[in-house]
């Protein structure tokens, strides 16, 4: 099974991720949003299978450049819309092998990956 890594090349979790997949010898593919772009139908995806809350990186320069009134009261639809328009607020990497998607790169993750 082919595991997608989601994020921007100059993450380090992301840098991180790829250089440990290849290290496990598991196949995986790099989807840079930047590069290559991410549409809303993906992100409504994973804000379904994880919430908005967790796909949405507040912590991120991005999102403290936002002006308040884009901040305040967000649901699914306006967080989604918000991702979509600047991708760099996922929180990252954002990783799916076969249905399964997580966020991050934890340890916990990292066992997931070792089973798929």
């Amino acid at each position: 099974m082919m595991i997608i890594v989601y994020g921007i090349k100059n993450c380090d979790t992301c840098r991180s991720a790829l250089k440990w997949l290849s290290a496990q010898n598991i196949e995986h593919r790099f989807h840079d949003f930047r590069k290559d772009g991410i549409d809303a139908s993906k992100i409504t995806a994973w804000v379904g299978a994880l919430g908005w809350e967790t796909v949405l990186n507040k912590r991120s320069t991005t999102w403290k450049g936002l002006a308040e009134p884009s901040r305040a009261n967000l649901d699914d639809k306006r967080a989604i819309a918000l991702m979509a328009a600047s991708p760099t607020l996922i929180k990252r990497p954002v990783i799916e092998g076969g249905a399964n998607v997580t966020v991050g790169f934890t340890d916990t993750v990292q066992k997931g990956l070792k089973h798929t």
